[in-house]
């Protein structure tokens, strides 16, 4: 990656700005470089929340369990509104004149082309749950439609009395799966790695999410104001990964026993995930380039393999259909999914909507500072075509291909076992009835593997810049700090709840970052109109 002023951190000197040090409140301990009191706080608390969790495991998974319910079906309006605001913003940038702002300044270019771009954003954007709900979600919303809406939480309807004929029953089925991994999700990335990026590259600030709102806060930022913003960014990156984790372990260990026959347990799990957060070590430890970048695009090849496989054995002409009627489907019940207040069917906007967005921006301190890092020298247009419609399609297709191939085994040729397995397990199962299971299946692991490395290694080189003040050049000691304490708040979530107490701590970090998000499009909106005013 090409270095700029931030890189060293050296002093810059901006016109919006006072001048500031990178890293000029850090302090020196144990060969570590922190930044002090951020560092400090935020690895006091998930240390404290490991040996708690650990410590009272039913209480835990019994807190834990009734938090997430709670907090979806109260704030459920406030996730819907929040994630429409994001999406609006993103799309008057496209077709207004800040779009030709450009990060990092005029005679700005590129450091990556456009292929490591697009590999590393989709390795860590939302690699594993691609893998995880790429079959398992179109099959639970079609089954649900078809039976309009009865049944458990796996199996709620998106539009209560909206459905019931098989057809009607795809399309809504595949339209509420493009709903959550189209538009809403990346826009949501795209505000806070545009923000980033601005204020970094172009007005000279550290690499950190207090610099965001430097328009709004001033000075301030560089005191508690600015603290408390990092910090809360922290705790959401690290329980929004540890989700994710989560929901790798689970579906590599149902691969590993529908394969290998191992069985899966709790220590199955816990091994998974120490086993695979010791690989994530050895990429932390080589860098961007030398480890997050090169497993990036060795995953984009193998999930591109793995899709183009599907594609060529599986309902080809239909799938390649299903392409433009599902985007269409899209169109047609966006309004409808979206509407905080509208029809949609309380449990399938509770407990997969509101869930999703708050998942999303708990994520977005990580995948944003990630996105921003790898992004400068491109438009703010070019930015967010990039972030927003191309991964926004590719995800669509993705799902087509997965999700349409298992409804068409179900509906066609009467396979029913993709509809009956767990969640996990409904990407073996569709897999099963195709040719070469095995090594599909094999690859498929491997996927969520791989996934579950670029996650965890991309996440705690966005944790160390963070906590180390918006340096990018920390002591590795630092990295491999973060990148063991991801590994350990999933093994602790998991043993203390399961995926509920995951999913819980997300939407319990993802809550108060969705107002910090909608206050930063305001503070982007002012820094751009500083950006584009220069250029006049």
């Amino acid at each position: 990656m090409a270095t700029n002023e931030l890189d060293s951190g050296t002093s810059a000197s901006v016109e919006s700005v006072s001048d500031f040090e990178v890293g000029q409140d850090n302090i020196q301990v144990l060969g570590l470089d922190v930044h002090n009191p951020v560092f400090f706080v935020s690895a006091v608390v998930i240390v404290g929340f490991v040996i708690l969790v650990s410590m009272f495991q039913e209480g835990a998974a019994s807190f834990f369990g009734d938090l997430r319910p709670w907090l979806t079906s109260t704030f459920d309006w406030m996730f819907l509104s929040a994630a429409n605001i994001f999406v609006l913003f993103c799309l008057l940038l496209i077709v207004t004149p800040w779009g030709s702002v450009r990060l990092g300044g005029a005679d700005a270019t590129p450091d990556y082309s456009y292929v490591g771009w697009f590999a590393m954003l989709f390795a860590a954007g939302m690699g594993i749950g691609l893998m995880f709900y790429g079959v398992s979600e179109p099959i639970s919303h079609y089954t649900a439609s078809v039976a309009e809406g009865a049944g458990g939480p796996e199996s709620w309807a998106p539009l209560a009395g909206a459905a019931g004929d098989p057809l009607e029953a795809r399309r809504l089925g595949m339209a509420a799966t493009i709903f959550h991994w189209g538009l809403h999700p990346w826009a949501i990335y795209a505000v806070v790695a545009l923000s980033l990026a601005l204020f970094s590259y172009n007005m000279g600030l550290p690499l950190s999410i207090r610099s965001a709102f430097y328009p709004i806060l001033g000075e301030r930022i560089w005191g508690w104001a600015g603290h408390c913003i990092d910090i809360l960014a922290v705790f959401a990156t690290l329980f929004g990964l540890a989700t994710s984790l989560g929901f790798g372990a689970e579906q590599a260990s149902a691969g590993l026993e529908f394969l290998f026959g191992l069985p899966v347990t709790d220590v199955s799990k816990v091994v998974l995930i120490a086993a695979i957060t010791a690989v994530a070590l050895v990429s932390v430890v080589a860098g961007m380039d030398a480890g997050v970048k090169r497993l990036s695009e060795i995953n984009m090849l193998l999930a591109a393999l793995l899709l183009l496989f599907i594609v060529a054995v599986g309902p080809t002409l239909a799938i390649f259909q299903g392409f433009f009627a599902n985007l269409k489907a899209y169109a047609i019940y966006l309004p409808e999914l979206s509407n905080p207040f509208g029809r949609t069917d309380d449990n399938f906007r509770q407990g997969w909507t509101a869930f999703y967005w708050a998942w999303w921006i708990s994520w977005s301190p990580f995948v944003g500072m990630f996105i921003a890092r790898v992004s400068r020298g491109r438009t703010v247009r070019e930015f967010i075509i990039c972030v927003l419609l191309i991964p926004s399609l590719v995800s669509v297709f993705w799902m087509t291909t997965f999700g349409g191939t298992a409804i068409s085994q179900i509906v066609n040729d009467g396979y029913t076992a993709v509809a009956d397995a767990s969640l996990e397990l409904k990407l073996f199962q569709m897999l099963a009835a195709l040719p070469l299971t095995q090594i599909t299946s094999f690859i498929g692991i491997v996927l969520v593997i791989v996934f579950f490395v670029t996650s965890s290694d991309s996440g705690s080189l966005v944790i160390d810049t963070i906590t180390a003040g918006g340096k990018v050049d920390a002591p590795v000691a630092q990295r491999v700090f973060w990148a063991t304490f991801e590994g350990l708040v999933a093994i602790a979530l998991l043993l203390g709840g399961g995926l509920a107490s995951l999913q819980a701590a997300a939407v319990a970090t993802g809550f108060p970052f969705a107002l910090v998000l909608v206050a930063m499009c305001w503070s982007t909106f002012l820094g751009l109109r500083e950006e584009r005013a220069k250029l006049a």
